[in-house]
């Protein structure tokens, strides 16, 4: 390499490393510390001008009285709003002024291959950050506290303790994504931001509303004299081995042992296709099910209940 082309290449590297920095700077102003857990604090994302607050629900162990270290070096005193479990996002309010909110991407501007930078504030030292490509962007997921999510972005950035319920910032430091170490099982997952947007909305509103059953189940084979009087090549269903008493389930006549084959015409195979059905269901709504009991093949119809 020339005297010429290494100095060439310096520039580009000092450039982008200038970029980079700038990046970091830009979303550190709107990037929180939250100590909602004792000796584990989390990190946060300034949504709103008027003191929302987005962080991981997980390390939300109160509700009031949670100390949000800001930006600019003031503690606000801050207060669960709502959380959804299954994102593992949960929503505070704070009181103070001057508040800046993180600039956002859209999801369609994200691509495989973009810088991104994994930003947190674990604790009073300051903002942190760690450097990765988006090296994956993917549909529906099931989340490690049972959410059914409608896509991820997959990053090798590093999520330091502390990083979880901190933004996922492309190189002009707009969010593209909140991460969560609990929600990936440090796979590296983040939270497209245009869901997040979404979620956070239902949480201003109160909460997610989410359709569940009150079943604990399991996969089992369908015999063959079974699938006969079904008519079908469905080879198994989901039997309900516990019933939550007083819930949605014991409600609409669903005993233990029952075996569900179909959810509105749709079939059911495992657990994680009654869950993926329910994630997509209006709460109060009555569903077609199809199960079996006793050998004998009957329609139920289901009224769905609510978990926020």
């Amino acid at each position: 390499m020339t005297q010429a082309n290494g100095e060439t290449a310096q520039g580009v590297l000092a450039g982008l490393s200038e970029n980079l920095a700038a990046a970091v700077e830009t979303a550190a102003v709107s990037v929180v510390r939250v100590e909602a857990r004792r000796g584990n604090p989390s990190s946060g994302i300034v949504w709103t001008a008027d003191g929302h607050v987005l962080t991981a629900d997980h390390t939300v162990e109160r509700e009031e009285e949670i100390p949000v270290g800001l930006g600019d070096g003031r503690t606000a005193q801050g207060r669960l709003v709502a959380r959804d479990p299954g994102s593992d996002l949960a929503l505070l309010k704070i009181e103070a002024s001057d508040l800046v909110p993180a600039a956002r991407a859209s999801d369609d501007e994200v691509k495989i291959g973009h810088i991104v930078l994994s930003i947190g504030r674990p604790g009073a030292a300051g903002v942190m950050a760690s450097l990765g490509i988006v090296s994956a962007l993917g549909g529906q997921w099931r989340t490690s506290r049972g959410g059914q999510l409608d896509r991820f972005v997959r990053t090798d950035a590093t999520l330091y303790p502390g990083f979880s319920g901190g933004p996922l910032v492309d190189a002009a430091g707009r969010v593209v994504g909140v991460n969560s170490w609990t929600l990936s099982q440090g796979a590296g997952l983040a939270i497209p931001v245009g869901l997040v947007a979404q979620i956070a909305d239902a949480l201003t509103q109160g909460g997610v509303k989410r359709a569940y059953l009150g079943v604990a189940t399991q996969a089992v084979a369908l015999p063959a004299a079974v699938r006969a009087k079904l008519g079908t090549q469905q080879e198994s269903g989901v039997m309900l081995v516990g019933v939550e008493a007083d819930g949605p389930a014991e409600k609409s006549g669903l005993l233990i042992g029952d075996v569900l084959v179909t959810i509105n015409g749709n079939p059911l195979n495992t657990a994680d296709d009654l869950l993926a059905q329910l994630s997509g269901a209006q709460t109060g709504q009555q569903a077609a099910v199809k199960l079996i009991r006793g050998g004998e093949v009957r329609d139920l119809p289901v009224t769905l209940g609510q978990r926020s």
